[in-house]
């Protein structure tokens, strides 16, 4: 559970599992409210951890690709599962309320 911990990593996960590779700035956009700072330590600590590739273009400007692993890959059922098993067990006021 330390390698997902965290407000964003899931988050990461997610949005890199549905498009497969995105650079920087395309992850900064879809996650919105997260800090440069944020992002960037989140990327480091997955990237550290196994559960996502970082591949760097040797161009100006630089170019950065993030994408899943094998690890990281073999993660997603667990998280979807985990994600789906939330929504079905949501009290009733919080899915009101964030509908709203």
């Amino acid at each position: 559970m330390s390698l997902i911990e965290g407000k964003w990593k899931m988050h990461i996960l997610f949005w890199l599992w549905k498009k497969e590779i995105l650079r920087y700035g395309e992850l900064k956009k879809s996650l919105e409210c997260i800090t440069h700072k944020m992002l960037s330590n989140q990327l480091k600590e997955l990237a550290m951890d196994g559960l996502i590739i970082r591949n760097e273009y040797p161009q100006v400007p630089p170019k950065v690709e993030y994408s899943l692993s094998e690890k990281g890959l073999s993660l997603m059922p667990v998280l979807d599962a985990l994600c789906h098993w939330g929504q079905d067990h949501m009290p009733l006021e919080t899915i009101d309320n964030k509908r709203q």
